[in-house]
């Protein structure tokens, strides 16, 4: 079980390794923790979930490890939706600018930090828990902006710098995409532009993030400063171990 803050231990530079949860069965969600991941990336962007679902995932393992809830958007409504639910944190996709990054950071922090508004939720103990979690909400609330795209890479010293910014996480895919190189993230100048904002991010000491669908590059980037490693997802591992069943069954 945690004992502080996701935001506090990701401050401290230890490696996270975490997962994709993309399956709206938390019976899923408890056997990757049982696992040994240190933290799920609940995803309400690329996936059938919904704020129900993520809050019912979270509702199984949030005692025993942080979730962290990729919004759809960067949008008031989501990030308030996404942090009602008892989420430790959010992912903010597609964030290109310096401005979009304090857009995310005033939706995630109350008054007079930021401007989310107050409503009962389970995060407060629908209501008699309201004081107390207010009171450290924005202390403890992890803000984690994605970098995956072109416009971002050129602006990552600024997104960077924006305070209330806790760790940039490199989506390799779509930056890759907005290179007009869908999925090809071994590619020569796409690990330049990831190169780029690594070294923007030790520079600063920002914690750094990615996403990888391997565990050998997984550990590479863990050996190079990235401190927040999400690899492969839910989906990906059944999938995988699925095929692995059936090939070790008929052969090929």
């Amino acid at each position: 079980m945690h004992t502080e803050s996701f935001r506090r231990r990701l401050k401290q530079g230890v490696p996270l390794i975490g997962t994709l949860v993309t399956l709206p069965v938390v019976e899923v969600a408890e056997i990757l923790i049982g696992a040994g991941f240190d933290w799920l990336f609940v995803d309400l962007e690329h996936s059938p979930l919904d704020v129900r679902d993520a809050q019912a995932i979270l509702q199984a393992v949030d005692r025993e490890v942080d979730c962290i809830l990729r919004v759809p958007l960067n949008d008031e409504v989501w990030i308030k939706k996404a942090l009602d639910t008892g989420a430790a944190g959010i992912i903010v996709p597609q964030v290109n600018s310096a401005e979009e990054a304090r857009r995310a950071v005033r939706f995630s922090k109350y008054p007079p930090q930021g401007m989310r508004s107050v409503g009962l939720a389970r995060v407060h103990g629908y209501e008699p828990r309201l004081g107390e979690y207010v009171a450290r909400a924005n202390a403890e609330t992890a803000v984690i902006v994605q970098v995956e795209h072109t416009a971002a890479v050129q602006n990552a010293a600024e997104i960077a710098a924006v305070v209330g910014v806790d760790a940039l996480l490199v989506g390799p895919y779509d930056l890759s995409a907005s290179m007009g190189k869908i999925g090809q993230v071994e590619d020569a100048e796409v690990q330049a532009a990831v190169e780029r904002v690594r070294r923007v991010c030790l520079e600063v000491e920002m914690p750094l993030g990615i996403y990888t669908v391997s565990p050998e590059v997984a550990r590479r980037y863990v050996e190079q400063g990235y401190r927040l490693v999400v690899v492969s997802s839910d989906m990906l591992m059944l999938a995988r171990a699925a095929g692995e069943v059936v090939r070790g069954v008929k052969g090929g």
